[in-house]
């Protein structure tokens, strides 16, 4: 009774992985701080707007989703990680693979929106420093 038991989750605990596919991205150590005040930064100075800075495996946009709040995404797409980068469309709204088609939420985690990507983006740990106006990007 006891081995049909382990049987039973052995097989589920299989079966589970399998519908469970893991990120292609490979990792790769991030640990940038920014200094807002400096020009190439200003667009982030208003909440919704977004900078693409270098660091990560292929870049990293930076979104200022909230007065004191930022999400901080790799640029490299989890369905084909080996065609360009991730970049954002013509109204700064969306992220989008223009190999594959997938399109990624700039609002909401960098989610999926459009297949065939299944997996969201990379998202990166974001400490935002009001004192000194500076951002730290950390994985």
């Amino acid at each position: 009774m006891k081995k049909n038991i382990l049987y039973i989750f052995f097989v589920a605990f299989i079966l589970s992985a399998c519908d469970n596919p893991q990120n292609p991205i490979p990792y790769k150590y991030v640990d940038i701080t920014i200094d807002l005040n400096k020009p190439e930064f200003i667009d982030l100075k208003a909440i919704g707007n977004v900078v693409e800075i270098t660091g990560g495996v292929n870049g990293i946009i930076i979104y200022r989703s909230g007065l004191d709040e930022f999400k901080a995404y790799e640029r490299t797409c989890t369905h084909d990680p080996g065609c360009e980068r991730i970049t954002l469309n013509e109204y700064r709204d969306k992220m989008i693979h223009e190999c594959c088609g997938s399109e990624f939420s700039l609002t909401m985690d960098g989610i999926v929106s459009k297949a065939p990507a299944e997996l969201p983006l990379i998202n990166y740990n974001t400490i935002y420093y009001q004192n000194s106006n500076s951002l730290r990007i950390t994985n």
